[in-house]
């Protein structure tokens, strides 16, 4: 729109607001006429003849000053300029000093003027006068209330019988959003809250029927189909509470977004999501120092690999939300890195981003790209992490993960980073496949090139991450929407679980602590049960486990345990300033050792050796090899 259109533009907008003004004062001149007039024509019985001549002569000298200092008054009141659909009791305020006012101003005309008329003249007179225009500028907030009179009558038998949990300001917005919409089939039915003093009370004309424990009977009474839960203040465990007795019913479950957004007025039907799995594990949202990223990364060139990965991506999304000088995105799969450049050039579009395709076990590649950029610092998030796949490929799983981090450390501390990131993982400790024995053996490297230049090394360790590429979730939601059977491996099989968006955060934090050397273990809250994952998705779903979608328990597979653990025996475990990271103590190695069993490593994998396996396990004495 250029500067002509957009000043026409207010023009438009000004003349629209005279023209509305001109035409309530209009009204208002009527008004004083015909209240005025009407008042001395009551004081006379309804007969024009009956009043005196001198009255009427009075009448006509009062009204015309009476209405030009009337639209005055009002004018100078700023009740000509309101918007009266959302005319509220600030405005009725007004009004009603406005027409005190006038009321001594005419009686004060009528003595400068020496004009005598009777008492009811002016008290009847006001009173019509104040009804009038107060009724003109309310009528059409009388209007909407009565359309909206119907619109609930109308909704009185909607299709979607909806239950909402929570009384409170986020309640009364959907509530009142569901009743008025057009175009939303559903009826309110009741309104659950644990406040004993709210029930048997009305929000909004729905009834306050019970408490959380109460849920289950108030869904049957009323035939519930959508649950609405409409507390975004709550704590995660009575999020999780509510949410386990709500998912047990056969509704469909949404929620609200949090705290932040209804503060900032985003609460509506339209921001409503579904209730997902890691709403159930009522994990404490993770606290990070945002000013300490910031600060940490703010104006540095930084360094992600594996970056159209999950991890990797989610990283890339952080870090550019701080400004860093530069972002570098590398990664060997061109589709997810285009991906991700594509969503920060949409989202960020202000922050310099060079996206770089290559493999970090290609030595040439790493090392131009390090010397042409110069990161300070490097987030290492490339690798192959599919248990079952790297169990049968051992050879490609000690190539990238192993030796794709040893070349990467190597170009690290050959061209001055500042800082190198691990991305580690839980099947690290005592590990039972090739893969965490992989990412033990990475771990090692980090330690030992920690002491082989000023470049600080660290690894951060963490479980499982919900809806990343491969993990369970997005796989049961698969089988669910092909209506089954759901695989799980074994009925009594346990992970970790973390939400993408906060074990990056937690990554980050963690790299803020680091001195060199460390290995960051982030506490992933309590176990969970991959039945239990399961069963949940399933009702979430809308489903019945075992009745509308079959469990299949598969067994074990190749390298898989039942308990991932966190933290290795001989490690140790010492505190910092954030409550969910640790940091384990580094263990006794030999560098010289290891670097020539990283040699041999490297020669067998190369040849395709089948002896891969025992190689590693005599690197990585805690590593069990399943046959």
């Amino acid at each position: 729109m250029s500067n002509k259109d957009r000043v026409q533009q207010f023009k438009d907008v000004d003349n629209s607001w005279i023209l509305r003004a001109f035409i309530i004062a209009f009204f208002d001149v009527c008004a004083i006429f015909i209240s005025y007039f009407v008042a001395l024509w009551m004081r006379y019985d309804f007969i024009i003849s009956r009043i005196p001549s001198g009255y009427i002569d009075g009448y006509r000298t009062l009204t015309w000053m009476y209405a030009v200092i009337a639209v005055t008054v009002f004018y100078m009141f700023r009740l000509y300029h309101s918007i009266w659909r959302f005319a509220s009791v600030n405005e009725l305020a007004r009004m009603v000093i406005a027409n005190i006012v006038l009321a001594v101003l005419i009686v004060l005309i009528s003595e400068l003027c020496n004009i005598r008329m009777p008492v009811s003249f002016y008290l009847v007179g006001f009173m019509l006068s104040f009804i009038i225009t107060t009724g003109v500028r309310f009528s059409y907030r009388f209007l909407r209330a009565a359309r909206d009179m119907l619109l609930q009558k109308k909704h009185r038998y909607g299709n979607e019988r909806v239950m909402i949990i929570g009384a409170g300001s986020a309640g009364k917005i959907i509530i009142h959003e569901l009743i008025m919409s057009r175009h939303l089939d559903s009826k309110v039915c009741c309104v659950i809250d644990d406040n004993p003093i709210k029930m048997g009370r009305m929000l909004d004309g729905v009834p306050i029927v019970g408490n959380r424990y109460d849920i289950p009977d108030m869904v049957k009474k009323y035939k519930i189909t959508k649950i609405i839960y409409a507390i975004p203040s709550t704590n995660h465990v009575t999020k999780k509470d509510i949410f386990n007795i709500c998912k047990e019913t056969g509704c469909k479950i949404m929620t609200v977004p949090g705290v932040y957004q209804l503060l900032d007025g985003d609460v509506s039907v339209a921001s409503l999501r579904e209730v997902q799995v890691e709403d159930l594990l009522g994990r404490e949202p993770a606290i990070v120092d945002n000013k300490g990223i910031h600060s940490f990364i703010n104006g540095k060139v930084v360094m992600v690999t594996g970056a159209g990965g999950s991890i990797g991506s989610e990283l890339c999304r952080q870090i550019a939300k701080e400004k860093p000088g530069l972002l570098i995105m590398f990664d060997i799969y061109e589709n997810n890195a285009y991906d991700i450049q594509q969503e920060l050039k949409r989202e960020l579009p202000d922050v310099a981003i060079a996206t770089l395709i290559g493999s970090v076990r290609n030595t040439n590649r790493v090392n131009s790209i390090l010397e042409q950029y110069h990161p300070e610092i490097i987030y290492h998030a490339a690798a192959h992490k599919h248990v079952p796949l790297m169990e049968d490929s051992p050879n490609e799983a000690i190539k990238n993960n192993v030796f794709g981090t040893y070349k990467l450390a190597q170009a690290a501390v050959n061209y001055g980073v500042k800082r190198f990131v691990l991305i580690s993982t839980d099947k690290a400790v005592n590990p039972t496949n090739i893969m965490g024995a992989s990412k033990r053996i990475c771990e090692m490297i980090v330690q030992m090139m920690n002491r082989k230049g000023k470049t600080e090394f660290v690894a951060v360790r963490f479980g499982n991450v919900l809806g990343s590429n491969g993990s369970v979730v997005p796989l049961f939601k698969k089988q669910i929407e092909e209506g089954g059977p759901v695989t799980v491996t074994d009925p009594n099989i346990v992970r970790y679980f973390m939400t993408i968006p906060e074990a990056v955060a937690l990554v980050i934090q963690a790299s803020i602590y680091a001195k060199g050397g460390e290995i960051f273990v982030l506490d992933m809250g309590e176990p969970v049960k991959i039945d239990d994952l399961a069963r949940n998705l399933i009702k979430l779903s809308g489903y019945e486990p075992d009745v509308d979608i079959k469990i299949e328990y598969t067994g074990l597979r190749p390298g898989e345990k039942l308990y991932e653990e966190m933290l290795m025996m001989e490690e140790g475990l010492q505190s910092t300033p954030n409550h969910k990271i640790h940091i384990g103590k580094p263990i006794e190695m030999s560098d010289e050792n290891f670097v020539k069993q990283l040699d041999a490593l490297e020669e067998a994998c190369t040849h395709e050796s089948t002896r891969i396996k025992r190689m590693v396990a005599e690197i990585v004495p805690t590593y069990h090899i399943r046959q």
